[in-house]
Protein backbone atom coordinates (compact mmCIF):
# COMPACT_ATOMS: atom_id res chain seq x y z
CA UNK A 1 0.00 0.00 0.00
CA UNK A 2 1.87 2.90 -1.00
CA UNK A 3 0.49 6.01 0.36
CA UNK A 4 2.22 9.10 -0.92
CA UNK A 5 0.93 12.32 0.43
CA UNK A 6 -0.34 14.78 -1.45
CA UNK A 7 0.57 18.10 -0.40
CA UNK A 8 4.30 18.68 -1.20
CA UNK A 9 6.28 21.36 0.91
CA UNK A 10 8.31 23.43 -1.31
CA UNK A 11 11.70 24.69 0.19
CA UNK A 12 12.20 27.73 -1.93
CA UNK A 13 11.21 31.10 -0.29
CA UNK A 14 9.57 33.82 -2.79
CA UNK A 15 11.24 37.18 -1.90
CA UNK A 16 9.45 38.99 -4.99
CA UNK A 17 6.60 40.22 -1.92
CA UNK A 18 9.21 41.67 0.13
CA UNK A 19 11.38 43.36 -2.81
CA UNK A 20 8.17 45.20 -3.67
CA UNK A 21 7.54 46.45 -0.40
CA UNK A 22 11.25 47.77 0.47
CA UNK A 23 11.33 49.39 -3.42
CA UNK A 24 7.92 51.43 -2.22
CA UNK A 25 9.70 52.47 0.99
CA UNK A 26 12.22 53.75 -0.53
CA UNK A 27 10.33 55.44 -3.39
CA UNK A 28 7.99 57.06 -0.08
CA UNK A 29 11.07 58.11 1.59
CA UNK A 30 12.88 59.26 -1.49
CA UNK A 31 9.80 61.71 -2.44
CA UNK A 32 9.02 63.23 1.13
CA UNK A 33 12.73 64.04 1.97
CA UNK A 34 12.31 66.57 -0.64
CA UNK A 35 9.58 68.22 1.55
CA UNK A 36 11.35 68.74 3.97
CA UNK A 37 13.11 71.85 4.41
CA UNK A 38 15.77 72.42 7.44
CA UNK A 39 15.36 75.21 9.56
CA UNK A 40 18.40 76.96 11.03
CA UNK A 41 20.37 80.37 10.81
CA UNK A 42 21.91 81.61 7.55
CA UNK A 43 25.73 80.78 8.60
CA UNK A 44 27.97 82.23 5.77
CA UNK A 45 30.48 79.09 5.21
CA UNK A 46 33.75 80.37 3.62
CA UNK A 47 34.36 79.63 0.09
CA UNK A 48 38.18 78.90 -1.87
CA UNK A 49 36.57 80.83 -4.88
CA UNK A 50 38.36 83.71 -6.36
CA UNK A 51 37.37 85.74 -8.74
CA UNK A 52 39.91 88.44 -10.46
CA UNK A 53 37.60 89.97 -12.24
CA UNK A 54 35.42 91.50 -9.70
CA UNK A 55 36.68 93.87 -7.10
CA UNK A 56 36.67 93.17 -3.23
CA UNK A 57 33.50 94.42 -1.90
CA UNK A 58 34.42 96.36 1.49
CA UNK A 59 32.48 94.44 4.40
CA UNK A 60 32.45 96.49 7.52
CA UNK A 61 34.19 94.05 10.45
CA UNK A 62 32.44 93.68 13.71
CA UNK A 63 33.88 91.34 16.88
CA UNK A 64 31.39 90.34 18.87
CA UNK A 65 32.94 88.45 21.78
CA UNK A 66 30.33 86.27 24.23
CA UNK A 67 32.40 84.84 28.02
CA UNK A 68 31.04 83.12 30.21
CA UNK A 69 28.71 84.84 32.96
CA UNK A 70 26.36 86.58 30.31
CA UNK A 71 29.05 88.86 29.36
CA UNK A 72 29.20 90.61 25.90
CA UNK A 73 31.70 92.75 24.23
CA UNK A 74 31.65 94.72 20.52
CA UNK A 75 35.10 95.29 19.42
CA UNK A 76 36.49 94.16 22.71
CA UNK A 77 34.20 96.96 24.82
CA UNK A 78 31.94 95.52 27.19
CA UNK A 79 28.32 95.97 26.50
CA UNK A 80 25.31 95.28 28.31
CA UNK A 81 23.30 92.84 26.15
CA UNK A 82 20.52 95.35 26.07
CA UNK A 83 22.27 97.92 24.20
CA UNK A 84 23.92 95.56 21.64
CA UNK A 85 21.75 95.88 19.00
CA UNK A 86 22.24 99.67 19.40
CA UNK A 87 26.10 99.33 19.40
CA UNK A 88 25.82 97.19 16.33
CA UNK A 89 23.11 99.17 14.40
CA UNK A 90 25.93 101.78 14.84
CA UNK A 91 28.60 100.03 13.74
CA UNK A 92 27.60 98.67 10.40
CA UNK A 93 26.13 99.65 7.41
CA UNK A 94 22.90 98.98 5.59
CA UNK A 95 24.05 95.55 3.90
CA UNK A 96 27.77 94.05 3.60
CA UNK A 97 28.22 93.61 7.57
CA UNK A 98 30.08 91.08 8.93
CA UNK A 99 29.76 89.95 12.41
CA UNK A 100 32.23 88.15 13.47
CA UNK A 101 30.82 85.63 16.92
CA UNK A 102 33.95 84.83 19.11
CA UNK A 103 31.94 82.72 21.74
CA UNK A 104 34.12 80.88 24.90
CA UNK A 105 33.33 77.50 26.05
CA UNK A 106 30.42 77.37 28.45
CA UNK A 107 28.85 80.06 27.28
CA UNK A 108 25.10 79.08 26.66
CA UNK A 109 24.05 78.15 23.21
CA UNK A 110 21.16 80.83 23.33
CA UNK A 111 23.79 83.59 23.52
CA UNK A 112 24.80 82.64 20.37
CA UNK A 113 21.45 82.37 18.73
CA UNK A 114 20.81 85.44 20.39
CA UNK A 115 23.47 87.38 18.83
CA UNK A 116 22.49 85.58 15.90
CA UNK A 117 19.16 86.75 15.30
CA UNK A 118 20.48 90.52 15.93
CA UNK A 119 22.25 90.11 12.79
CA UNK A 120 19.54 88.68 10.34
CA UNK A 121 17.57 91.87 11.51
CA UNK A 122 20.61 94.34 10.90
CA UNK A 123 21.16 92.40 7.56
CA UNK A 124 24.40 91.25 8.63
CA UNK A 125 26.48 87.87 8.11
CA UNK A 126 27.51 85.93 10.60
CA UNK A 127 30.55 84.18 11.14
CA UNK A 128 31.65 81.51 14.22
CA UNK A 129 34.98 81.53 15.65
CA UNK A 130 35.87 80.12 18.71
CA UNK A 131 37.71 81.93 21.42
CA UNK A 132 41.42 81.68 21.57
Amino acid sequence: MGLKPENKIDPTFNMSSMTDMIFLLLVFFMLTSNFVTPAGLPISVPTNKKTKTEKPKETVKVTVSLRRGDKYYVNKKAVPFEYVEDELSGLLPEKDGLIILTVAEGVPVQNLVNIASLASKLKAKVSITPSK
